[in-house]
């Protein structure tokens, strides 16, 4: 068992590379390829990576999620924020609000039913940054927009827990189970928005002070990947986003002080082999046989969601200010949608099945639309993403001349 782990896990990441080499030939990032590799090698493939394994394989998902909310933390230095925080700010407003808005008004017109509604109106506020953070690596992307990225797809996080909580009480009141109460809808994501913060900030002072005790770099990257998995392991255990978690740690300490750069040097060169193996994992969870059963309401929230994301982000930077590049080109770095709306979709599923009937449809709608239409999202989003910084020109010389 354990060699055949092994095995399998070696296998992902050297046809991950393949995979990644291949995108290369043909100039799309190698995300795609990643997730590519995954859905050939999973149950919509060979099966190699059946339910069971994919989920013992779980903790390196986490871990990866962990690692570019660090990163993310990283990127966003009060120097640049100064100009570009209020911006990001009011954009993640609106570019989450106007997807929930859009997605629930059209959702209604096609069901006339307004839980489920309200449901899609919340998982499409929705944006992952997982293959938006690995393409602006991947070209070593620099400049505003690449900024604005950053600090949207991590704000979007809470953004999106906000708007979900809201959502779910609204619904569960509409389904029976008592009047709606904006109290606890506001309170609960608010306190789990700020336990993530107040722990990561925590963190990040914590791992300021090791870096000043200790000098060498292994001894360094060990305390690093230690306190990412600690940070992990503790916001997992308080039920807070790993994400917000460690992007706060990050951001504490890259703030403190310019020298501790070099943390994100030491993390920066042990992310590919992680990166490989989650975007691989995330393909094998990609059911293709769904697609074609999504239906008029797949299809509607497939669409209606780019709408609302990439007119939502537009309106966000133009009442703001926002440079004209983040203007012009952010709303197509934030179509990816993968972990977290998965995981309110199965959230959903879990809640509304104490409600009768129409609960336990609502759930296993959220389910099946989430899932088949993740595939296409995770498809598109990277190649948008890498469409806006070339259009931007912020990715490094050599993309530019090559």
């Amino acid at each position: 068992m354990e060699f055949g782990a092994f095995l399998t896990v070696g296998m992902m990441i050297v046809l991950g590379f393949v995979g990644a080499r291949l995108s290369d030939k043909i100039r799309i990032p190698w995300v795609v390829g990643y997730i590519l590799v995954g859905v050939v090698l999973g149950q919509s493939g060979v099966g190699l990576l059946g339910p069971d394994l994919i989920e013992a394989l779980n903790v390196i998902s986490l871990f990866a999620l962990a690692l570019i909310g660090f990163t993310i933390g990283g990127e966003l230095q009060i120097r640049d924020l100064r100009e570009l925080g209020r911006s990001i700010t009011i954009i993640t407003l609106f570019e989450a609000g106007s997807a929930f808005l859009l997605v629930a008004g059209t959702m209604y017109l096609v069901t006339h039913s307004l839980p489920i509604s309200l449901v899609f109106g919340a998982l499409a506020s929705a944006t992952a940054p997982a293959a938006t953070v690995d393409v602006l690596w991947q070209y070593r992307s620099r400049g505003p927009l690449t900024t604005t990225l950053f600090g949207v797809v991590g704000l979007d996080d809470a953004a999106a827990l906000i708007i979900y909580a809201f959502a779910s009480s609204a619904t569960k009141a509409l389904l029976g189970a008592g009047g709606f109460e904006w109290r606890s809808a506001l309170s609960g994501p608010l306190l789990e928005i700020g336990g993530a913060l107040l722990m990561g900030a925590i963190g990040g002072w914590l791992l300021h002070l090791a870096m000043r005790w200790v000098r060498e770099k292994g001894q360094r990257l060990i305390i690093l990947v230690g306190m990412i998995m600690l940070m992990a392991g503790l916001a997992d255990h308080f039920g807070v986003s790993l994400i917000l978690t460690n992007m706060a740690m990050g951001f504490t300490l890259v703030n403190i002080t310019r020298d501790n750069r070099v943390a994100f040097e030491l993390v920066g060169a042990f992310n590919p082999p992680v990166m490989v193996l989650f975007f691989v994992l995330v393909g094998a969870r990609v059911n293709l046989s769904l697609l074609p059963s999504i239906g008029l309401i797949g299809v509607t929230y497939l669409f209606m969601r780019v709408i609302g994301k990439t007119a939502g982000a537009w309106t966000g930077a133009r009442l703001s200010k926002a440079p004209e590049v983040v203007q012009k080109y952010l709303g197509l770095g934030l179509l990816s949608q993968a972990g977290v709306a998965i995981g309110l979709a199965i959230d959903a599923s879990h809640t509304f099945a104490a409600y009768g009937s129409v609960g336990a449809e609502i759930g296993t709608l959220a389910i099946n639309v989430i899932a088949a239409t993740t595939f296409v999202y995770q498809v598109i989003g990277p190649a948008m993403t890498k469409v806006a910084i070339f259009k931007a020109n912020e990715v490094a010389e050599e993309f530019r001349t090559g």
